[in-house]
Protein backbone atom coordinates (compact mmCIF):
# COMPACT_ATOMS: atom_id res chain seq x y z
CA UNK A 1 0.00 0.00 0.00
CA UNK A 2 2.83 2.62 0.70
CA UNK A 3 4.32 1.52 -2.08
CA UNK A 4 1.48 2.59 -4.37
CA UNK A 5 1.01 5.45 -2.08
CA UNK A 6 5.08 6.95 -3.25
CA UNK A 7 4.14 5.87 -6.59
CA UNK A 8 7.24 3.18 -6.39
CA UNK A 9 7.20 -0.72 -7.55
CA UNK A 10 7.12 -3.28 -4.82
CA UNK A 11 9.69 -5.15 -6.07
CA UNK A 12 11.96 -1.70 -5.85
CA UNK A 13 11.14 -1.84 -2.21
CA UNK A 14 11.98 -5.57 -1.63
CA UNK A 15 15.47 -5.11 -3.96
CA UNK A 16 16.79 -2.06 -1.59
CA UNK A 17 15.77 -3.79 1.27
CA UNK A 18 18.41 -7.12 0.35
CA UNK A 19 20.97 -4.55 -0.28
CA UNK A 20 22.36 -4.60 3.39
CA UNK A 21 25.66 -3.49 4.03
CA UNK A 22 28.23 -5.80 3.53
CA UNK A 23 30.72 -5.91 7.27
CA UNK A 24 33.52 -8.01 5.26
CA UNK A 25 33.62 -5.73 2.69
CA UNK A 26 33.63 -2.49 5.11
CA UNK A 27 36.46 -3.62 7.23
CA UNK A 28 38.30 -4.56 4.03
CA UNK A 29 37.74 -1.40 2.37
CA UNK A 30 39.11 0.74 6.11
CA UNK A 31 42.05 -1.93 6.44
CA UNK A 32 43.06 -1.24 2.64
CA UNK A 33 42.87 2.86 3.30
CA UNK A 34 45.09 2.23 6.70
CA UNK A 35 47.70 0.39 4.49
CA UNK A 36 47.69 2.93 1.85
CA UNK A 37 48.28 5.66 4.35
CA UNK A 38 51.05 3.66 5.83
CA UNK A 39 52.70 3.46 3.13
CA UNK A 40 52.46 7.00 2.21
CA UNK A 41 50.28 7.03 -0.78
CA UNK A 42 52.92 4.81 -2.79
CA UNK A 43 51.68 1.14 -2.13
CA UNK A 44 49.45 -0.10 -5.56
CA UNK A 45 47.21 -2.68 -5.68
CA UNK A 46 49.15 -6.06 -5.80
CA UNK A 47 51.65 -4.23 -3.12
CA UNK A 48 48.33 -3.51 -1.09
CA UNK A 49 47.30 -7.30 -2.01
CA UNK A 50 50.19 -8.83 -0.61
CA UNK A 51 50.22 -6.70 2.66
CA UNK A 52 46.95 -8.33 2.71
CA UNK A 53 47.42 -11.59 2.61
CA UNK A 54 50.31 -11.14 5.04
CA UNK A 55 47.69 -10.64 7.58
CA UNK A 56 45.71 -13.69 6.30
CA UNK A 57 42.93 -11.71 4.29
CA UNK A 58 42.50 -13.66 1.07
CA UNK A 59 41.61 -11.00 -1.33
CA UNK A 60 42.69 -10.33 -5.36
CA UNK A 61 44.25 -8.27 -7.00
CA UNK A 62 41.09 -6.48 -9.49
CA UNK A 63 38.89 -6.04 -5.99
CA UNK A 64 41.56 -4.12 -4.48
CA UNK A 65 42.40 -2.16 -7.85
CA UNK A 66 37.75 -1.58 -7.46
CA UNK A 67 38.15 -0.76 -4.10
CA UNK A 68 41.33 1.66 -4.60
CA UNK A 69 38.56 3.01 -7.39
CA UNK A 70 35.92 3.65 -5.33
CA UNK A 71 38.15 5.21 -2.38
CA UNK A 72 39.95 7.48 -4.69
CA UNK A 73 42.98 6.05 -3.34
CA UNK A 74 45.99 6.71 -6.17
CA UNK A 75 49.39 5.78 -5.69
CA UNK A 76 52.02 7.75 -6.50
CA UNK A 77 55.49 6.78 -6.85
CA UNK A 78 58.33 8.63 -5.87
CA UNK A 79 60.20 9.89 -9.27
CA UNK A 80 63.95 9.50 -9.51
CA UNK A 81 66.03 12.46 -9.57
CA UNK A 82 66.64 14.41 -13.14
CA UNK A 83 69.90 15.65 -13.21
CA UNK A 84 71.49 18.35 -16.09
CA UNK A 85 74.12 17.26 -17.92
CA UNK A 86 75.87 20.38 -19.70
CA UNK A 87 76.05 20.04 -23.17
CA UNK A 88 78.74 23.04 -23.48
CA UNK A 89 81.55 24.47 -21.12
CA UNK A 90 79.88 27.43 -19.61
CA UNK A 91 82.17 30.78 -21.16
CA UNK A 92 81.15 32.68 -18.31
CA UNK A 93 83.05 30.49 -16.00
CA UNK A 94 87.19 29.88 -17.54
CA UNK A 95 88.63 26.38 -17.39
CA UNK A 96 92.33 27.76 -15.92
CA UNK A 97 93.32 23.92 -14.82
CA UNK A 98 92.25 22.78 -18.11
CA UNK A 99 92.87 19.22 -16.54
CA UNK A 100 96.47 19.57 -15.51
CA UNK A 101 96.44 18.58 -11.70
CA UNK A 102 100.59 18.31 -11.70
CA UNK A 103 101.86 21.81 -10.27
CA UNK A 104 105.34 22.98 -9.64
CA UNK A 105 104.75 23.68 -5.79
CA UNK A 106 101.87 22.96 -3.34
CA UNK A 107 99.97 26.10 -2.76
CA UNK A 108 99.90 27.11 -6.34
CA UNK A 109 96.72 25.53 -7.91
CA UNK A 110 93.08 25.31 -5.41
CA UNK A 111 90.09 23.53 -6.88
CA UNK A 112 87.18 21.81 -5.33
CA UNK A 113 84.07 18.91 -6.41
CA UNK A 114 80.94 20.02 -4.98
CA UNK A 115 79.62 16.19 -4.41
CA UNK A 116 75.84 16.66 -3.70
CA UNK A 117 74.45 20.11 -2.63
CA UNK A 118 75.08 21.20 0.91
CA UNK A 119 78.60 19.32 0.98
CA UNK A 120 81.57 20.66 -0.71
CA UNK A 121 85.41 19.12 -0.79
CA UNK A 122 87.85 21.52 -0.89
CA UNK A 123 91.40 20.45 -2.14
CA UNK A 124 94.57 21.61 -2.30
CA UNK A 125 97.14 20.11 -5.45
Amino acid sequence: MLCELFGIASSCYYASNLRKPDAQRIRLISRTKELFNLSRGSAGSRSLVSMLRSENINVGRFKVQKIMHEAGLVSKQPSSNKYKHAKSERPDIPNLLKREFSVAAPNRVWCGDITYIGQVRIGVI
